[in-house]
């Protein structure tokens, strides 16, 4: 992502380019609670925005933009503004920060570049290194689920919506091959989706039916479990967004234009807490055949 031009800074001796301005909507509050931090600093030193920027040859308006959070600082910026205000001590710690805010955030523009297979061999890394994997998906079915036909129209549109390479197969490929996990031992799997996601027109009809039998199947198997939070559920907890717990060391939340890989303990926590309540609202077994069956009815396919 392009930076808004070389900015020089007399106490390092270095030229470098800013950071860009615009942040992703769900990683705003961190970069936010690090401008908190940052202007406390300033403010504990007695010093203005102005003699901040003046001690780092900085315009006015970029300390500004970093305490409000509209700019994300670099570490070179951290460790200049820590030693204008001259608490050095700090700067380990919120350069931790930048690197945990710059790690949550993957532009789908580079995540897919040279198309879908890429970023489906890294799911397959993060697959084989994880116990325990919870996924949420409100409105498709999961990936790990997925048979080949929905699975190419799945990743179909996001070659046509991203505007990446057509390299359909070869993804589809990866994405089946990371299906292996699910006869890995001593692994278990927890996935729910919304009933919605059981009358997405992902496909033809014929693709539907066969994906529809696919859970069917699903519901069967081991050290697997699948719910399927009925659309009459009461409202409890947000379930807009889809996302994956890896064990309990990570989450991933996909947005229209990035992914965001959550580590810290107090994000993660609040995902399982969501996917906890998600869970209470799920029916599992054979009710949620039931749904599942009612939709191929409907059909006309039983």
């Amino acid at each position: 992502m392009a930076g808004s031009g070389p900015e020089a800074c007399p106490v390092a001796g270095r030229v470098r380019r800013a950071p860009p301005v615009n942040q992703p909507l769900l990683g705003q509050q961190a970069v936010q609670a690090l401008g908190i931090r940052l202007r406390d600093l300033r403010r504990d030193a007695g010093l203005t925005g102005r003699e901040l920027a003046t001690s780092c040859g900085w315009v006015p308006s970029k300390v500004s933009k970093i305490e409000l959070g509209k700019q994300v600082p670099s570490e070179d910026d951290i460790r200049d503004w820590c030693v204008a205000c001259q608490f050095p001590s700090e700067i380990s710690d919120l350069v931790a920060a930048v690197r945990s805010i710059d790690a949550q955030y993957m532009d789908w523009r580079r995540s897919l570049k040279t198309g879908t297979r890429r970023r489906q061999r890294a799911n397959i890394d993060a697959y084989e290194k994880t116990r325990l994997i919870r996924a949420w998906e409100p409105t498709v079915i999961p990936g790990l689920l997925q048979t080949a036909p929905y699975a190419r129209g799945i990743l179909t549109t996001v070659i046509d919506f991203h505007g990446i390479p057509d390299d359909i197969e070869e993804g589809v490929q990866a994405r089946l091959e990371a299906q292996r996990v699910l006869g890995r031992a001593h692994r278990r799997f927890l996935f729910l989706l919304g009933e919605a996601a059981l009358y997405t027109a992902v496909g033809d009809r014929e693709a539907m039916t066969e994906q529809l039998r696919r859970l069917l199947d699903a519901t069967h198997a081991p050290r697997l479990s699948l719910g399927i939070v009925p659309l009459a559920a009461p409202y409890t907890v947000p379930r807009n967004n889809a996302f994956t717990i890896y064990d309990s060391r990570m989450v991933t939340v996909a947005t229209y234009t990035a992914e965001l890989t959550l580590r810290q303990r107090h994000e993660v926590t609040i995902y399982e807490k969501a996917f906890d309540r998600l869970m209470a609202l799920a029916v599992r077994g054979e009710e949620a055949r039931r749904l599942v069956g009612q939709v191929l009815n409907d059909q006309g396919e039983i």
